[in-house]
């Protein structure tokens, strides 16, 4: 496998609409001793306060979020058509109760001491910078909490900074 390249945002020629939406992505946290990952098809990348971030919303329920909320940290990996199955394993089983990384055959490397998926073709290592937890009476749109909510676990949104940009 080829080893990762740095890259400037400037040079990034992808549409988050197909990275995110239809590809799907890795979020991966947590520290050397332990990790977590899990997919995520919800998010986004653009500029705010000055810095490239990505926007992600991770329910309340989701082991990764106890990574992410005590490391600061995570990682988006974007691996492609080809692994769809081990993205559709690591979207259904939670890390809690099995080792789901090991099971699906996932590799782990670290940039920076933050973890990412290495069979990835696309990695953004981020830093978080706010958390704002999603409550119902802060939907503009009635239809949201009874279409994507009704078990009311609600999502927290991270807004991160992109600290690297890596690429193989």
């Amino acid at each position: 496998m080829h080893s990762f390249q740095s890259f400037t945002a400037d040079m990034m020629e992808c549409s988050p609409f197909d990275k995110i939406g239809k590809e799907w992505m890795l979020v991966t946290a947590g520290n050397e001793e332990k990790v977590n990952t899990m997919t995520a098809s919800w998010g986004g990348m653009g500029v705010m306060w000055g810095k490239n971030a990505a926007f992600i919303v991770i329910r309340q329920s989701r082991y990764t979020k106890e990574f992410i909320d005590k490391e600061g940290t995570f990682s988006l990996s974007f691996l492609g058509e080809k692994h769809r199955n081990m993205l559709k394993y690591l979207g259904t089983v939670s890390g809690r109760t099995e080792d789901k990384i090991k099971e699906a055959g996932v590799e782990i490397n670290y940039q920076n001491g933050v973890p990412y998926v290495d069979q990835a073709n696309l990695v953004l290592i981020c830093r978080a910078m706010s958390a704002t937890e999603l409550k119902p009476e802060e939907f503009l749109d009635s239809e949201i909490d009874e279409k994507w909510y009704a078990d009311k676990d609600y999502h927290t949104l991270y807004i991160a900074e992109i600290t690297d940009f890596l690429a193989r």
